[in-house]
């Protein structure tokens, strides 16, 4: 019998010829399972590229693809955790997802993507990508749904970033850091990080992500360091210039053109920097589960707006400080993906109907309605927005804090609620990214609104074209 994850495949049709028959013999059905991915890829690499195929070559490539990974979805379901043993050596290395991914490629040709077929996919728009990461989606799907292995990889990407551990005693001596897309400033025992996009609303890309999670790390783990600050920079945009912005959501122009990656985007955000500001850090296989740091407190300062994945970041927030100007919004269903873990965190703040609205009809939440109070804890004039920064920063300075934050977080969200989540995540956001519909929002709302502003070449399909005003 299918388990809900071997019987959800993009287009899958039971009764399809082509994926084959595993008994259950590791080794057999490793050759089975690159067999039937061989076969596949002879198949579509004879055909036009994807964007160039007749109806019945599209249905002839579908069909392919759709037996190549329901024989990955069943491998996976029979042999999940022999893989993740044998890719970190029996769990004795700590690999991240990419280095995961990669790694397995290597290992088991045909179950996910190699690195060279991931680069060269991103040099290329959505809409002609390969679609391997929704066989990257299948593949971390099945860690996750393991209780044993889906913990272990999680723990993993609790550790700090090779860059973070690089850069700690330049930060510990300086007290400030640039890190591209994201500056660190320590004030007494107060990290404040500030998100560097301004160009695109400090939008959120793969460049982000990653100096968002170095900048978390360098936070956790400097000593001297109690409570962190969330923030978005000054904007250069005309409308916006001179004030700050929390965030605009994903950069829809690096989705539309292929930039935005699924695991070093989708999966490393969500179980990367946004994790680390709820739980901190794992220091390595050599400490127990129960060794985490715990995290520290963090303030996060919404100026003007914070849409999409802005919102999604202030949801794991400990005191979120707005100003009366600003406002939430959530458009998933204009983006076509899913907005993180958002769906399994908003009802328990909002309510199911008012997830449902904001994430289903795009409504907009204003810093002075009465239902702002569910996504914030103080609403300040902006010119007061420093001030009130500054003093809850202070408030949650109380050595208190930590252990008390711990036991919330324990109660609100468990690793396995999580681990379950993410899951079923890992399919839904692989799909979404690679659904006709996606690239047609894209191009329909976005791409023919023309050049804004600021734009780097390209029609940006980004939050600037449609900033409120």
């Amino acid at each position: 019998m299918e388990t809900p994850l071997s019987s959800h495949t993009s287009g899958a049709h039971p009764g399809r010829p082509g994926a084959p028959d595993f008994g259950g013999d590791h080794s057999t059905d490793v050759r089975l399972l690159s067999d039937c991915a061989q076969a596949c890829e002879e198949l579509t690499a004879a055909l036009p590229p994807r964007q160039e195929r007749s109806p019945s070559q599209l249905a002839e490539a579908d069909r392919a693809e759709t037996a190549a990974r329901r024989a990955r979805h069943r491998f996976l379901q029979l042999h999940a955790d022999r893989v993740h043993d044998e890719v970190t050596a029996g769990s004795s290395h700590d690999l991240r997802l990419a280095e995961l991914a990669f790694t397995a490629a290597d290992h088991y040709p045909g179950l996910v993507p190699s690195r060279a077929q991931i680069d060269a996919d991103r040099l290329l728009p959505q809409a002609a990508k390969s679609g391997g990461e929704v066989d990257q989606g299948i593949f971390f799907a099945h860690l996750l749904a393991s209780r044993d292995t889906g913990e272990r990889l999680l723990r993993s990407m609790l550790t700090p970033t090779a860059r973070a551990v690089d850069l700690l005693p330049e930060f510990r001596r300086t007290g400030h850091l640039r890190l591209g897309e994201a500056v660190i400033r320590r004030d007494g025992p107060v990290a404040e990080v500030t998100i560097c996009n301004q160009h695109v609303l400090n939008a959120e890309d793969d460049a982000v992500v990653e100096a968002l999670e170095t900048a978390v790390d360098l936070a956790l783990l400097d000593d001297d360091v109690s409570v962190g600050v969330l923030r978005g920079s000054v904007l250069s945009h005309s409308r916006y210039r001179g004030r700050r912005a929390f965030g605009a959501g994903i950069n829809l122009t690096h989705l539309y053109t292929g930039k935005i990656g699924f695991v070093d985007f989708m999966l490393r955000r969500e179980t990367g920097y946004i994790r680390k500001l709820i739980h901190g850090l794992h220091l390595g296989s050599g400490h127990s589960p129960l060794e985490l740091t715990g995290g520290k407190p963090w303030v996060g300062a919404v100026d003007t707006f914070a849409i999409g994945g802005a919102t999604q970041v202030a949801l794991v927030l400990d005191r979120v400080i707005v100003g009366s100007d600003a406002y939430f919004s959530l458009p998933a269903l204009t983006e076509g993906i899913v907005p993180g873990v958002a769906n399994m965190r908003l009802g328990r703040l909002v309510g199911r109907r008012m997830a449902q609205r904001l994430i289903f009809f795009g409504e907009r939440v204003a810093a002075n309605s009465p239902d702002a109070r569910a996504l914030c804890d103080e609403v300040v004039a902006p010119e007061d927005m420093d001030r009130a920064v500054t003093a809850a920063a202070d408030r949650l300075v109380d050595p208190a804090v930590p252990s008390n934050r711990r036991m919330l977080h324990l109660a609100e969200e468990s690793d396995d609620l999580f681990r379950t989540y993410m899951s079923r995540y890992a399919l839904e956001q692989s799909a979404r990214m690679h659904s006709p519909d996606v690239v047609a929002k894209l191009e329909r709302t976005w791409v023919n609104r023309g050049r804004p502003e600021g734009s780097d070449g390209l029609t940006k399909p980004t939050r600037e074209a449609t900033a409120p005003t």
